[in-house]
Formats: C-alpha cells, sequence, structure tokens
C-alpha cells in the first residue's frame, strides 16, 4: 500500500512586528493545531498557506499538490488552491438560507461530486434541520457548523480553521466541540486549527506547532510535546499531560469509572462512557503531588508508581516541573523547590504520583 501524499510548509516573511520563520510536515489527516500567544504568527502563517499573503521563497505543498514554490515560479492565487477557509465570525450569506449557502460553497468546488457529499457534511455536522433557515436566526454555534460545513462543500484538500470559537461563549463552544471532533475522527484530510485555548488544544489537536514571536519552538505528537519541561509549551495553571486510555471498569455504587493507560489505571467520575471506550484524558500538573514512600491512609485514590525522568524550573523560581515517566507514559508535577530538595529528586528517583484530579476531555 503507497503511502499518503506528504504536505509541508515552508516559509519566512518578515513582518513589522517578527519574522516568521516555519518549515513544518502535517500529517494525511487529523487535526494539527497552531498554538501560541497573540502576535505570535498563527493568522499569518494560515494566511500565507491559503494564498492570502505572499512569502518569498516558501514552499506550500499539499497533499502532494504543489500550491506554491517559488524556487520554480509556481504560485497558486487562492481562488485556485482547493481549500475551505473558516474563520473567527461565520461570515455566512445573511441573504440566503443555510441550504443556499451550502450550495453557494458547492459551486465553488466546480462539481456537485466530490470526494465529500454535500449530504454526508450536513450530517457529520448535524445540520439536516436547518437547511431552510435564515442565518440571521441561528445561534453562534449553529453558524460556525453552518460556516465548517460550506468550506467542506467546496470539496478542499485542506481546511483551514482560525479560532473558530473564539468568538463563542462556553457553553456554544461546548456545544461545538463534539462536531469537531467527527471532523477530526471521519474526515480525510488535514486541518490546521488555529487557538490559543489550552483546553482546545488538548481535546482535539493530534499534532501541535507552538509559535512564538514567529518561531516554531516545538512540534510533534500533542501527548509529546505537552509534557515537555525543557521548553514548556503551556505555562502557569495549564501545564499538563495527555494520557490516551480506555475505561475498563464502571463502579456503580461510587459512581466512578476505571480508566486504564500505559502504565496505570485512574478513577474518575463516571460520565456514563461505556466500558471498553477509547479515552483521553487531561492531568494537570498542579493535581499531580509526590511521594518517596507509597502513601496510607490517605483520601487520594490515585496513585502511580512512578519515576523521576526530569526537573526544570516552572514560571515562578519557587517552583519546579518535574517530569515522571508511569511505564510508558508521562506526567508532570508541579511541587515547589523547597519540596524537590527535602525529597532529594533527581532524574532516576523512584516515586508516588499522588494524582488528586483527572479530566475526561474526550
Amino acid at each position: 500500500m503507497s503511502a499518503e501524499p506528504t504536505s509541508r510548509v515552508r516559509l519566512s516573511l518578515a513582518r513589522a512586528a517578527f519574522s516568521l520563520e516555519a518549515d513544518i510536515e502535517l500529517p494525511a489527516r487529523g487535526i494539527t493545531a497552531l498554538f501560541g500567544p497573540s502576535g505570535s504568527g498563527k493568522t499569518t502563517l494560515l494566511r500565507c498557506v491559503a494564498g492570502l499573503e505572499r512569502a518569498p521563497g516558501a514552499l506550500v505543498r499539499i497533499a502532494g499538490e504543489v500550491w506554491q514554490d517559488e524556487g520554480n515560479g509556481v504560485f497558486l492565487p487562492p481562488w485556485r488552491r482547493p481549500l475551505g477557509y473558516v474563520f473567527q465570525e461565520a461570515s455566512l450569506f445573511d441573504h440566503l438560507d443555510v441550504r443556499g449557502n451550502l450550495q453557494y460553497g458547492q459551486r465553488r468546488s466546480g462539481s456537485v461530486g466530490g470526494a465529500i457529499a454535500l449530504d454526508d457534511v450536513i450530517d457529520l455536522l448535524g445540520i439536516g434541520g436547518l437547511l431552510e433557515r435564515r442565518t440571521h436566526a441561528l445561534s453562534g454555534g449553529e453558524r460556525q457548523r453552518v460556516a465548517i460545513a460550506r468550506a467542506l462543500a467546496t470539496q478542499p484538500r485542506l481546511l483551514l480553521l482560525d479560532e473558530p470559537l473564539a468568538s463563542l461563549d462556553h457553553a456554544r463552544r461546548q456545544e461545538i466541540l463534539p462536531w469537531l471532533e467527527r471532523l477530526r475522527d471521519e474526515l480525510h484530510i488535514p486541518m490546521l486549527y488555529v487557538t490559543h485555548s489550552a483546553d482546545e488544544v488538548a481535546r482535539l489537536a493530534e499534532t501541535l506547532i507552538v509559535l512564538d514571536h514567529g518561531r516554531v519552538t516545538a512540534a510533534g505528537p500533542t501527548a509529546q510535546v505537552l509534557a515537555r519541561i525543557d521548553a514548556p509549551v503551556i505555562l502557569g495553571e495549564d501545564a499538563g499531560a495527555l494520557l490516551d486510555a480506555t475505561v475498563g471498569e464502571r463502579d456503580e455504587r461510587w459512581h466512578l469509572a476505571r480508566v486504564d493507560f500505559a502504565g496505570g489505571s485512574l478513577w474518575l467520575r463516571d460520565t456514563g462512557v461505556a466500558t471498553g471506550r477509547r479515552v483521553r484524558l487531561r492531568v494537570l500538573a498542579r493535581d499531580v503531588s509526590l511521594a518517596t514512600e507509597e502513601p496510607r491512609a490517605t483520601s487520594i485514590q490515585n496513585l502511580l508508581p512512578c519515576v523521576v525522568d526530569s526537573i526544570a524550573p516552572d514560571s515562578h523560581p519557587s517552583q519546579v516541573l518535574v517530569r515522571l515517566a508511569c511505564g510508558e507514559s508521562m506526567l508532570l508535577a508541579r511541587i515547589t523547590a523547597r519540596a524537590a530538595d527535602a525529597l532529594d529528586l533527581v532524574a532516576g528517583t523512584p516515586v508516588w504520583a499522588q494524582v488528586k484530579s483527572v479530566a475526561l476531555v474526550e
């Protein structure tokens, strides 16, 4: 079986506030998050991929098709690039109903057929009941789902999403996140997703690219990048690790569920997820404490034998981040520097990780 066509973006672009330098490869499918603070170059990179800005000497190759190769004189204008672009605001045509907006996107593709059938898109995003409604009558979450559907109706080979949840309140964000998960799991196209939300990264991204002042500071599988402490990606209260796990048992008496991962098991609140279901867990560093002897008579139910992998200074000099190897998985713990000294922690020290809280993010 032949490998799926690769995607690569290499560009250099000088801006007033920073110089954007990037050379990244994208997986053939799934969500790649572009993460970083405001002004780090995330949206600029997206605009260059779309051809809305022209970076000298750039190479943009998506799914094996060259959209830009300045060295060989290739530059496809935006309208010739088979991509879908979803902005912070839905930007729908208010004079058309939902069906009319989708048909506009379909006409842009130049074909009523294609890799993604319009009926499948409607089903995938759950908007079948909205087709006759005018766009001004839609909620914020519904508008964004329609905007994504219109982008997919163009039969794109790449979907660009520029902070699609930024303009929504918390309730509407929670409403649309499951639909984005469906896109990730069921579409066979790559997606570039711009965000500065650690929650969205943890829940959606399979690949993570971190930008800071126009430079790529980290890139790779999301769990691996988030577990780094040499150059922590998410500092402060959001530092933590991701675990891929499976629901192994449900305790109906105590309303708890046991989830198993490569390195142990954790108990968390039972949300009704079926036994055997694969899930993604987020464990924040602030919720992990350490002991050099097995704790006894403690209210903390999740105790994991681990080994200290490495220790690095945290954002405040009073604290350190400790990276833990728990079987094949990695956790982070935030403790005081004084505690690390008192426990004589160094790489290789066996410890017990006491996990006070676990979040099921998917």
